[in-house]
């Protein structure tokens, strides 16, 4: 098991952030009867607004390098992440929490998504967006 570096450290502590910000806009919106689908678009759009920001500057110190390359690459990578790989967690694990009371079936699948983006992310952020040359 590798050991927790201060990097992971920090890109937890920007994570916490922007999921935060993602979940709370998430559930908002679900509970005004925005569609799902359409709720986690806009809610992960935010998150990822400020999740580019947070790490490029906190998280991975990338101040140096092509700015709009660092963009392209950080929305391709996440864009995958919360507009595909999260919903297919979201849609399979809400069949399974169908019949669970209403909050636990709206937050127990956007929950799984986030934690198979946040593998997602960090794997491609360190590897392909903000890697050191």
């Amino acid at each position: 098991m590798k050991p927790v570096t201060a990097t992971r450290l920090r890109f937890g502590v920007v994570g916490v952030v922007n999921t935060s910000v993602d979940l709370v806009g998430y559930v908002s919106l679900v509970l005004t009867g925005t569609p799902t689908f359409l709720a986690n678009l806009l809610s992960t759009s935010v998150g990822m607004a400020l999740s580019f920001v947070l790490n490029r500057s906190f998280t991975f110190r990338a101040r140096s390098g092509d700015l709009r390359a660092q963009v392209l690459l950080f929305v391709l990578c996440t864009a995958s992440g919360l507009w595909v790989v999260q919903p297919l967690a979201i849609n399979v694990t809400g069949d399974l929490l169908g019949g669970s009371a209403a909050l636990t079936a709206v937050t127990g699948p956007k929950l799984v998504g986030l934690a198979f983006g946040l593998v997602w992310n960090y794997v491609l952020y360190s590897k392909v967006v903000f890697r050191r040359r």
